[in-house]
């Protein structure tokens, strides 16, 4: 990850700062070469915009080092939430993180029903669960951190595990790469009550053998989306789209980019998500700090609110703030 010298090079005023927004999806980890902890966060979200709430999404951090392998994961519950508790007792100003949890089961594991209530009891945040099922059979491409097998959403233990979700009230967050936006379309069509949340638009592929294709992607990617789309259990997370993996280079270059290029990079994918949709299933993320990556998080919000510079007032609340506390039941 770059670090904050390069990010530095670039400084921009913050757009529309009064309004307040739910940071839909972002990341805390305690990895032995790398640390991303709530004051890092907080150094982030405190840049100039009005985070009022915020929806932590797992990834893999912070295990139960002992017990059960089908209960290590509640480790990472127990981190966030005691991670967060003193800031959101003593913050004095407006802005909450963690407000929601977003965990992570094996819904394969036959004990996957255990793994779920213990997530529950863990924390009373815990409103979802993501099992990554990025997959893709290029070596060049790297899959999700939960190692998933091939075809995840049509493996019949994987279906078992998923038909406890709806039982406890949670929703289910998708990970995965845009060829594997049709398996979903099947999944969500099969358990038409789940709340399924799409991430990252659907992981647009831009690298590996998927570089220089990006006009026949996105063509194909707007195709799959659309079918997606038509279930009406699943609602969109909009960013994730400045990870290396899109193929934009970004971050490969000497000086950090404005939110004006990163707007014109990616408005298309955007609107077209929205108009899809719908603003009423949409929520912006920042994706931190992988998406820090290509630029700082003033930088990333200034170029959500220029694209959405002459939406409504109506879209705008519910693009970065309703949507999101209406599925993760985050109260104001």
């Amino acid at each position: 990850m770059r670090n904050s010298n390069w990010l530095n090079q670039h400084q921009e005023e913050t757009l529309e700062p009064s309004r307040e927004i739910c940071d839909a999806h972002h990341h805390l980890w305690d990895y032995p070469d790398s640390k991303y902890l709530t004051d890092d966060y907080i150094k982030d979200i405190s840049s100039g915009h009005n985070i009022t709430s915020t929806v932590y999404v797992e990834c893999g951090s912070k295990y139960r080092q002992e017990g059960p392998d089908f209960l290590r994961s509640v480790g990472e519950v127990d981190f966030v939430r005691d991670s967060v508790t003193s800031f959101n007792e003593n913050n004095s100003s407006s802005t909450r993180i963690c407000n929601a949890i977003v965990g992570y089961a094996n819904l394969t594991d036959k004990n996957s029903t255990k793994t779920l209530d213990e997530l529950i009891d863990a924390s009373n945040l815990m409103v979802g669960v993501r099992h990554a099922s990025a997959w893709d059979k290029n070596k060049n491409i790297r899959n999700a951190h939960t190692h998933p097998i091939e075809r995840l959403f049509r493996n019949s233990d994987f279906k078992r595990g998923f038909a406890e979700l709806e039982k406890r009230n949670l929703s289910f967050d998708a990970w995965l790469y845009h060829p594997q936006i049709p398996e979903l379309t099947e999944l969500a069509r099969n358990f038409p009550n789940q709340v399924i949340v799409l991430d990252h638009l659907g992981g647009p592929i831009g690298i590996g053998p998927y570089a220089g294709k990006r006009k026949e992607i996105f063509q194909s990617w707007k195709k799959n989306i659309q079918s997606l789309a038509d279930c009406p259990n699943v609602f969109a997370k909009l960013g994730g789209l400045l990870m290396s993996l899109s193929g934009f280079g970004l971050h490969k270059r000497d000086r950090p980019p404005t939110s004006t290029e990163i707007a014109t990079l990616t408005r298309d994918y955007y609107l077209f998500m929205i108009d899809t949709f719908g603003p009423a299933r949409c929520m912006f993320e920042s994706n931190f700090p992988m998406d820090k990556v290509s630029c700082s998080y003033n930088v990333l919000w200034n170029s959500f609110k220029k694209i959405t510079h002459a939406f409504s007032e109506n879209d705008k609340e519910l693009l970065y703030k309703k949507t999101a506390q209406k599925v993760y039941k985050i109260r104001d």
